[in-house]
């Protein structure tokens, strides 16, 4: 063993794994899965009886959760899938600028100006009708597999 010490570059990541496995048969509906490298939320499954060669089949009907586009999957229900961490964090609303971009207090007090507005019309709608009174508004923020999203909206008015 040598004295020296070893010195590494803080990236900023740990590292941690955009996905878990876990065994195809105990995903259930409104459970995560991936699907074409997409984070998904299930919306249907079946499963088949054994076949001849051996294993029950589960089909999964699941929603990109950022898209909104509907993917299937056919995965052998012994098998391990892809299943996405997705968290949901809320972010007080400080400002939306010109270019599509909001502005975002973190609970630690500092801002986070890198989240475009959603593209779903409605949402979209409702948080800029309710900026432009001057509520306070509190986003929802989907994020998962590197991805992040503005999906819910709350105010928390404090008249």
């Amino acid at each position: 063993m040598s004295d020296e010490e070893h010195h590494f570059e803080a990236k900023g990541d740990a590292g941690a794994s955009k996905t878990f496995p876990q065994q195809a048969g105990t995903i259930r509906k409104n459970g995560y899965i991936v699907i074409k490298n997409r984070p998904c939320k299930v919306v249907e499954v079946s499963t088949s009886k054994t076949g001849k060669h051996g294993h029950a089949k589960c089909h999964f009907v699941a929603i990109d959760i950022f898209n909104g586009k509907k993917l299937e999957d056919i995965v052998p229900s012994s098998h391990n899938s892809d299943v996405p961490h997705v968290t949901r964090t809320d972010y007080q609303l400080i400002d939306i600028s010109e270019d599509g971009f909001v502005s975002l207090l973190t609970d630690s007090g500092d801002t986070k100006d890198d989240l475009r507005l959603p593209t779903d019309e409605n949402l979209l709608k409702q948080i800029k009708e309710g900026f432009a009174e001057g509520k306070d508004l509190v986003v929802s923020v989907m994020c998962s597999m590197g991805e992040e999203q503005i999906c819910g909206l709350k105010d928390i008015g404090k008249n």
